[in-house]
C-alpha cells in the first residue's frame, strides 16, 4: 500500500496501529489473492520480453521504454512485487539497458513530488506523536453534542479539518478510529452494530474523499506533480482547495444523512458519549509544549499553502521545509528516532512513478500510449459537460481494474496530460476531474485508506459497496455543477 500509518502517541496508540497494520495485511482482498500475484509475476516477465522483441513500428527507445513500463504497471496492478521495489527495478532497467541516461531514469527523485509526500508523512508523524490530532478530534466532537447523529456529524467534520494538519488519509483513520472505538464501547455495542458500522464506514470513506478535495495523501500529491510536470501548468495548493471548497460542506451533509439512513443506530442518545470525550480530554491534560510547537509549525505551513497564489512557493518546499524545521535543536518536535521509524518506501514508489513519466516523455513513448489509452475520447470531449461525464466515469472504471490509486494515477495522468495538450484542452481542468474521479470507489482494495479502515472489523465489503456507489454518483453531480459554472470564476478553465 502506498501510504503508511504513522507512529501514534503512547504505547497503547502504537499497539493499536500495529494491530491495524497486521489486520490490513491479513484482510486486504488484494493480499489474499495469491493466484493474482502469481499470474502477475508471470505476466510481468512475459509481456515486457514480448514487447521488447516484437517487430513493432516504433523507434527502439520508445519500444524499450514501453516494454519496461509494462513490467512496472503489471507488477503494480497485480501486486507481484512491492510497489517501491517494482519502481526502483524499472528505473534501474531504464538506465542499465541504455534506454535513457541515469539523470532521466531516476529523474523523479529530483522532482518536488516525492518530497512533498515525504513532508506530508512527517506532518502525520508530528500530529500523532504530539497528540494534537486526537485533541482536535475530541474538541470538535465534544462541541457538536452527545447524540449519535451529532457525534457522527462531528466525526466527519473533524475528519475534514484534520486533513490540513494531517495530510494522510491513513494517519487520520488511525487517529479517528481510536476516538470512534471509545464512543462505540461507551454505547455498549460492538462490531456488526449499526452504530459501529456507521461511524467506521463514514470516517474511512470521507478520509479518502477529502484527500482529493485537498492536495493531501500520496494519490493527490502524485497527481498534482504529474499534472504540473507533464501538463506544463502551475497547480496551486490554494486554487485546488478553492476549487472543491463549495462542495465540501455539501459532501459532509450528504455523507452524514446517508449514514443515518443506511445505519440507523440502536440507540440515538449515547449517555456516556460526552463523558468519554470529557475523560479523554482530561486524560490528555493541558496543552503540552510539544503540541504547541506542532500547532505553530503546522499553522505556518497551512498559511503558506493557502497563500501560494501570492508567493508561488511550491507546496513541496513548504512541507519539507517545515518538517525539517521540526527536527532542529531547540524545536525538536521530531527526533532522529522518529525519522528512523518512517516508512520511506512510499516516497521511493512515487519518485519511481514520476521517473517513469519522464522516461516515457523523453523517448516519445508517451505519444504512443496516449493514442492507445485515450484516442477513443476525442469525439466525446466536445464540451465541459460531456468532458466531465466521460473523464469522471472513465477514471471510475479504470480505477476498478488498476486498483491502487497511486499506480492508477501514475500510469494514466502523463498520457492524459499529453492528450489534453495535443488537443487544446485545459490540462488543469482535465487533470483535476480525473484525479477527483479516482476518489470514487466501491471496493476496499482500491485504496490503502479503505483497507486500514476495514481492518478494524466494523464494516464489510457490502457496506463499502453501498456507501461508495451512492457517494460516487453524488460527487459526480456536485462536480457537474462545479466544473462548468464555478471553476471559470476562479480562473480554472
Amino acid at each position: 500500500m502506498v501510504e503508511h500509518a504513522q507512529t501514534l502517541t503512547g504505547q497503547a496508540a502504537t499497539d493499536a496501529q500495529d494491530l491495524s497494520t497486521e489486520r490490513m495485511k491479513a484482510t486486504s482482498p488484494v493480499m489474499e489473492n495469491r493466484a493474482m500475484v502469481q499470474i502477475g509475476r508471470v505476466l510481468a516477465l512475459v509481456v515486457p520480453i514480448a514487447l521488447w522483441f516484437a517487430p513493432l513500428p516504433l523507434e527502439r527507445p520508445a519500444q524499450k521504454a514501453i516494454a519496461i513500463t509494462s513490467f512496472m504497471i503489471i507488477a503494480w496492478i497485480t501486486h507481484a512485487l512491492d510497489h517501491a521495489v517494482t519502481g526502483l527495478i524499472g528505473c534501474y532497467l531504464f538506465w542499465a539497458l541504455g534506454v535513457v541516461k541515469v539523470e532521466i531514469a531516476f529523474g523523479g527523485f529530483s522532482s518536488s513530488t516525492p518530497w512533498f509526500l515525504f513532508g506530508a508523512v512527517l506532518f502525520g508523524t508530528m500530529a500523532t506523536k504530539s497528540g494534537l490530532g486526537r485533541r482536535l478530534a475530541y474538541v470538535v466532537l465534544r462541541a457538536v453534542g452527545s447524540t449519535y447523529s451529532r457525534l457522527l456529524l462531528g466525526l466527519i467534520i473533524a475528519d475534514f479539518l484534520l486533513t490540513f494538519p494531517v495530510p494522510s488519509g491513513i494517519a487520520r483513520v488511525v487517529i479517528m478510529a481510536a476516538v470512534a472505538i471509545g464512543l462505540i464501547e461507551a454505547a455498549g455495542v460492538g462490531p456488526g452494530s449499526n452504530l459501529g458500522r456507521g461511524l467506521f464506514i463514514i470516517l474511512t470513506y470521507t478520509a479518502n474523499i477529502f484527500d482529493k478535495m485537498i492536495i493531501a495523501g500520496a494519490a493527490a500529491i502524485t497527481a498534482q506533480g504529474l499534472i504540473a510536470q507533464t501538463g506544463h501548468v502551475e497547480v496551486l495548493w490554494s486554487r485546488w482547495l478553492l476549487a472543491f471548497l463549495p462542495i465540501t460542506g455539501l459532501t459532509i451533509l450528504v455523507a452524514w444523512r446517508l449514514t443515518l439512513w443506511l445505519y440507523p443506530p440502536e440507540r440515538e442518545v449515547l449517555a456516556k458519549g460526552s463523558d468519554v470525550l470529557k475523560k479523554e480530554l482530561q486524560k490528555m491534560g493541558a496543552w503540552t509544549t510539544l503540541e504547541k510547537k506542532t500547532a505553530i509549525l503546522m499553522g505556518i505551513a497551512i498559511t503558506l499553502w493557502m497563500t501560494d497564489r501570492l508567493h508561488h512557493v511550491s507546496p513541496a518546499v513548504v512541507a519539507l521545509g517545515v518538517a525539517l524545521l521540526a527536527t532542529l535543536p531547540g524545536i525538536r518536535v521530531l527526533e532522529v528516532e522518529d525519522l528512523k521509524k518512517v516508512n520511506y518506501l512510499p516516497v521511493f514508489f512515487v519518485a519511481a512513478a514520476v521517473s517513469m513519466s519522464q522516461v516515457l516523455t523523453a523517448t516519445k513513448a508517451l505519444d504512443v500510449l496516449t493514442n492507445v489509452m485515450f484516442g477513443w475520447m476525442e469525439p466525446l470531449l466536445t464540451n465541459i459537460y460531456s468532458s466531465t461525464l466521460v473523464l469522471y466515469w472513465t477514471a471510475f472504471v479504470y480505477h476498478i481494474f488498476l486498483g491502487d490509486e497511486v499506480s492508477m494515477l501514475s500510469a494514466s495522468v502523463p498520457p492524459l496530460m499529453n492528450y489534453a495538450t495535443a488537443h487544446g484542452l485545459s490540462p488543469l481542468v482535465i487533470g483535476m476531474i480525473w484525479t477527483f474521479g479516482s476518489g470514487a470507489k466501491i471496493f476496499i482494495y482500491q485504496s490503502a485508506v479503505l483497507v486500514v479502515g476495514y481492518s478494524y472489523g466494523y464494516f464489510n465489503s457490502r457496506d463499502m459497496f453501498r456507501m461508495g456507489a451512492v457517494l460516487s454518483v453524488v460527487e459526480f453531480v456536485f462536480l457537474l455543477l462545479l466544473a462548468p459554472f464555478y471553476w471559470p470564476l476562479i480562473g480554472i478553465r
